[in-house]
């Protein structure tokens, strides 16, 4: 008995992923295809894509920065995706010396060039170091994107653009996060027109 109804809490998920499908698509593919021209200028110009987020918004970051790197579908040449989640002696001594909403604001400082552009990842749109990395950003002239959930939180209005998936279950947003970053790098890649 406990195995149906597991299965039916399980189909219900599927269904809500399936719906929230369709209005990611609606409201963010738009914004999407201006970032994929963005990203594109900037790697044209010799600039790199800065990757952020924490937790699982982490793992999207470097899984990201690994698809540009590496390849996504087509053989290429590597691109200049960098995530700034990886290197855990510039976190945790900037946690512990300047605090963890600096983490990776002081990275953009340190590594970031007007040409780049800098994506920071959050669910919420709160998190306090994605909130202060794209101020930083900004501050610095490199051009800014955030992914985030429905209201877009304290980073709605803040970046260059801001792709708001269309829910607020932290699950389903990260779901529609890594399809919406592969379908970057797939945007990125054919309008480079390299490989295949």
């Amino acid at each position: 008995m406990s195995g149906g109804v597991r299965r039916v809490g399980l189909h219900g998920s599927i269904q809500e992923h399936a719906e929230l499908l369709s209005r990611t698509e609606e409201a963010c593919l738009d914004v999407l295809v201006r970032l994929a021209e963005t990203v594109v200028a900037c790697l044209a110009r010799g600039g790199k894509v800065l990757f952020f987020g924490n937790g699982g918004s982490a793992a999207d970051a470097q899984h990201l920065a690994a698809e540009f790197a590496v390849r996504f579908v087509r053989e290429r040449r590597p691109l200049a995706g960098l995530a700034l989640t990886t290197n855990t002696s510039a976190l945790t001594a900037c946690a512990n010396d300047y605090g963890f909403e600096h983490l990776f604001s002081r990275q953009i400082a340190a590594l970031g060039r007007r040409e780049d552009v800098a994506i920071g990842f959050s669910t919420s749109g709160n998190s306090p170091n994605i909130v202060t990395a794209i101020m930083q950003a900004r501050q610095d002239g490199i051009f800014t994107a955030a992914f985030t959930g429905d209201s877009g939180g304290k980073l709605r209005g803040l970046p260059d653009l801001l792709i708001a998936v269309p829910s607020t279950s932290t699950a389903r947003i990260q779901e529609m996060h890594i399809l919406l970053g592969h379908l970057l790098c797939q945007e990125v890649e054919e309008r480079l027109g390299i490989g295949e």
